[in-house]
C-alpha cells in the first residue's frame, strides 16, 4: 500500500478524540455511583439522589453520543458495551442493594435478605446472552432498581409493601416479558420519546425538591410507568 493510501486510510484525529472521549464520559458514571454510595452511608439521602440524577443522565446520553461519535469504528480498542454494563450494575443494582441496607425502607431484618437479592438476580439478568434483545427490547425485568429505591424513599410505604413489591419485581426478572428500550423502539416512537423525556424532566424536578417533593408529581410520574408497561405487554414477533 502506497503511503498517500495509508494517508487516506487514516483515522482523523478529532474522530477519534471525540470517540474515546464519550468512553470517558460513561467512565464517569463509576465517580457518580461511587458519591451516591458515599452519601448512603452518611445517610445523605439529598446527596445519594443527586449522584443518583447525574449518573442515569450520563446513562441516558452516552449511548447517543457513541453513536454519533462512532466509537466502534474510531475507539474500538474499548468494548463500550461491557463498559455499559459494568456502570449499568454498579449505578442500577449495588447502589440502591446498599440503600436497602442502610435506609429503613424494609422490614427489620430483612435488609440484608433485600439487598443480597436483588444482587443475585441482576447478575443473571445481566448476564444473559439475550438480556438486550435484538429488537431492542430488555428480557425480565431490566434491573431498574435504583428507580425503585427513589420511590420508595418519596412514597414513603409501610416497609411490608416495600418488601412485596422487591420480591415481586425480584420474581419478575425471569419472567420473559420484553419491556421496551426507550430510546431504541420502533413502535410509537416519536410519543414514547416525548414521553420517557417528560418523565424525566419532571422526576429530575421533583426529586430535586426532596425532602418536599409534592405527591403529585410523583403520582403523575405513574402514567408514564402504566404506559411503559402497556407498551411492554404488547405481544411482539420474535
Amino acid at each position: 500500500m502506497s503511503a498517500s493510501a495509508m494517508i487516506e486510510t487514516k483515522p482523523h484525529p478529532l474522530r477519534v478524540i471525540a470517540a474515546y472521549g464519550v468512553h470517558l464520559f460513561t467512565a464517569t458514571g463509576a465517580i457518580w455511583g461511587f458519591l451516591a454510595m458515599l452519601a448512603i452511608f452518611e445517610r445523605q439521602w439529598k446527596m445519594m439522589i443527586i449522584w443518583m440524577v447525574v449518573a442515569m443522565l450520563v446513562d441516558g446520553f452516552d449511548g447517543m453520543l457513541a453513536r454519533w461519535a462512532d466509537v466502534k469504528t474510531y475507539a474500538k480498542g474499548i468494548d463500550g458495551a461491557l463498559l455499559d454494563n459494568i456502570l449499568d450494575y454498579l449505578n442500577y443494582v449495588v447502589v440502591p442493594a446498599l440503600f436497602l441496607m442502610q435506609a429503613d425502607i424494609l422490614p427489620y431484618g430483612l435488609q440484608m435478605a433485600g439487598a443480597f437479592s436483588i444482587l443475585i438476580t441482576s447478575a443473571y439478568q445481566f448476564t444473559q446472552t439475550d438480556a438486550k434483545t435484538d429488537d431492542h427490547h430488555f428480557k425480565g425485568f431490566p434491573s431498574y432498581w435504583n428507580v425503585m429505591a427513589l420511590y420508595m424513599l418519596l412514597m414513603s410505604l409501610p416497609q411490608w409493601v416495600n418488601f412485596g413489591f422487591l420480591v415481586a419485581f425480584n420474581i419478575l426478572v425471569f419472567v420473559p416479558i420484553k419491556y421496551i428500550y426507550p430510546s431504541r423502539n420502533s413502535y410509537l416512537r416519536a410519543l414514547t420519546l416525548g414521553l420517557t423525556y417528560l418523565y424525566a424532566a419532571i422526576g429530575i424536578w421533583g426529586l430535586l425538591l426532596y425532602p418536599n417533593t409534592p405527591k403529585w408529581i410523583v403520582w403523575a410520574s405513574f402514567v408514564y410507568v402504566a404506559y411503559y408497561l402497556a407498551l411492554s405487554l404488547i405481544p411482539k414477533k420474535n
